[in-house]
C-alpha cells in the first residue's frame, strides 16, 4: 500500500469519487464511485481517517492524472488561486480532448447502479440517478458496440449484482435501438433509457437473492414479482419522477400487447420495447439454478410475440444488435472460437477476436477476425460456460 495524502479542497462534490477514499492508516472510508453531498461529510471522513489519502497501488491511473493536471497548470503559470480551486474530475482523466470517447469504468457503474437501485432515498436519488444515466447515455452513443460488449458478457456471468447490470443492459439496448433502428427523437430516447433503468427498482434486491436461489420462489416472492411494475411505479413517485411517460412505461413493462407500433401510445411502444429487451436480457443470465441461454435463444425469445408472430420491437432488437452481438462467443468454420467484439455490414458477420484455437487451447493473443470472409465465417453460437478462457474487459475493449 503506498498512501499519497489529499487536500479535501481536490474532492469534487456531488460527483463519483474517480478512486478508493483511505484514511492516514490505510482504513477505506469510502469507495470508488461514491458520491460524496456535502462538506460536512467529508469532514466527518477526515475525523475518522485523520486525513484523507490514495493508495496510489490500487488507484494508480486516476492519482497520476490529477498529478499530470497539476503539473501541467504549474507549467502553463496558472494563478495560485486556481491551482488551490482545481478539482479531480471523476472518470475524466486530466488532458482528454473535448468531445473524445471516454470508455465507462463498469465494475464501477455496476456498483453505483446496485447502491443506488437497492436503497433508493428521496433526498439524493435525482442527482444520483441522473449521474448514472447520463454515463450510460454518454457510453451507448460515442462507443455503442464496447458498450454492449461489456454489458452483455457481464450478464453472462454476474449473479451477486445481477439486478443492477440487467438494469443498465436493457437501458443501454433501448437507447441504442431506439436512436439507431426507430430514429425516436434525443428527449424521448432518454425517457426510454430511464423508464428502463428503474423498471425493477421495487424489487432489486429481491432478483439479487433470486439469481443465487436454487429452491422454488415462495408465495410472498411469487407476489413481489407479479406486481413489481406497479410497485416500481409508485416508488418512483415517491422518489419525485413526475414524467407520465417514464412512469406509464414503467407501470405497463409487463402487459401483454402484441400488435403494430402504430396503435400504441408513446409510453405503450416505451414499454413494449422495453419488455422485448427484458426478455433477452433475462435469458442471457446465470442462475444458480440454471445456465444461461445461447445468445441466439435469447434473440429468438425477443423476436416472437405471445402469438408467435414477429415483433415488431423484437425485430428492431434483432436487427440492431445483430443475430451475433458484441459480447457473445461463436465457433467459426475454422473450428476456432471467438468472441464477438462489434457488429458487422450484416446481423450475421460480426468483428470477432478468436480465443480459443481449434485444439480448444487458449489462443493467448486476441487474433481479429472478419467474419464476412468465407474462410471465417460463422458455424454456430458457444455457450458462455463452454468457453475455457477467462477474458478481461480491460483487454477487450480496447480491440474494439
Amino acid at each position: 500500500m503506498n498512501l499519497v495524502a489529499l487536500n479535501i479542497e481536490s474532492i469534487q462534490l456531488g460527483h463519483p469519487l474517480p478512486f478508493v477514499l483511505r484514511g492516514a492508516d490505510g482504513a477505506l472510508l469510502a469507495q470508488k464511485g461514491y458520491v460524496v453531498r456535502t462538506r460536512a461529510e467529508l469532514d466527518v471522513m477526515v475525523s475518522r481517517g485523520l486525513q484523507l489519502c490514495v493508495d496510489t497501488d490500487e488507484s494508480g491511473d486516476s492519482h497520476r492524472a490529477y498529478l499530470a493536471q497539476l503539473q501541467k497548470m504549474l507549467l502553463s503559470d496558472t494563478s495560485l488561486g486556481q491551482i488551490a480551486s482545481m478539482k479531480i474530475q471523476a472518470g475524466a482523466p486530466a488532458g482528454r480532448a473535448r468531445g473524445a470517447k471516454e470508455v465507462a469504468q463498469w465494475p464501477e457503474l455496476q456498483l453505483r447502479a446496485t447502491q443506488l437501485l437497492r436503497s433508493p432515498s428521496a433526498g439524493d436519488f435525482d442527482g444520483r440517478f441522473q449521474a448514472l444515466h447520463a454515463e450510460l447515455a454518454r457510453s451507448c452513443e460515442q462507443v455503442p458496440d464496447a458498450t454492449l460488449l461489456a454489458l452483455i458478457y457481464l450478464s453472462a456471468q454476474e449473479t451477486h449484482m445481477y439486478s443492477a447490470t440487467h438494469a443498465m443492459l436493457v437501458s443501454c439496448v433501448c437507447m441504442i435501438v431506439a436512436r439507431e433502428m426507430l430514429r425516436w427523437p434525443a428527449a424521448r430516447v432518454q425517457q426510454l433509457g430511464q423508464a428502463a433503468l428503474t423498471m425493477n427498482i421495487a424489487m432489486t434486491e429481491l432478483q439479487d437473492q433470486l439469481a443465487q436461489q436454487s429452491l422454488p420462489l415462495t408465495a410472498a416472492q411469487i407476489a413481489a414479482v407479479e406486481n413489481h411494475a406497479s410497485r416500481s411505479a409508485q416508488m418512483l413517485r415517491q422518489l419525485g419522477v413526475a414524467d407520465p411517460v417514464w412512469l406509464e412505461a414503467v407501470q405497463c413493462h409487463h402487459h401483454r400487447t402484441p400488435g403494430p407500433f402504430a396503435k400504441k401510445s408513446e409510453a405503450q411502444q416505451m414499454a413494449r420495447l422495453l419488455q422485448r429487451a427484458d426478455i433477452f436480457g433475462a435469458r442471457l443470465a446465470p442462475r444458480l439454478a440454471r445456465a444461461p441461454m445461447p445468445v441466439t435463444a435469447a434473440m429468438q425469445a425477443s423476436y416472437y410475440d405471445e402469438e408467435h408472430q414477429v415483433d415488431e420491437a423484437g425485430a428492431a432488437l434483432v436487427k440492431t444488435l445483430g443475430v451475433y452481438p458484441p459480447g457473445a462467443f461463436v465457433r467459426l468454420a475454422t473450428q476456432e472460437v471467438a468472441v464477438v467484439l462489434r457488429r458487422g455490414s450484416t446481423a450475421t458477420t460480426p468483428r470477432v477476436a478468436v480465443v480459443m484455437n481449434r485444439d480448444g487451447m487458449p489462443t493467448g493473443e486476441l487474433i481479429p477476425r472478419d467474419t464476412s470472409q468465407p474462410a471465417w465465417k460463422i458455424a454456430s453460437v458457444v455457450a458462455f460456460r463452454d468457453v475455457r478462457v477467462k477474458l478481461s474487459l480491460e483487454r477487450l475493449l480496447p480491440l474494439v
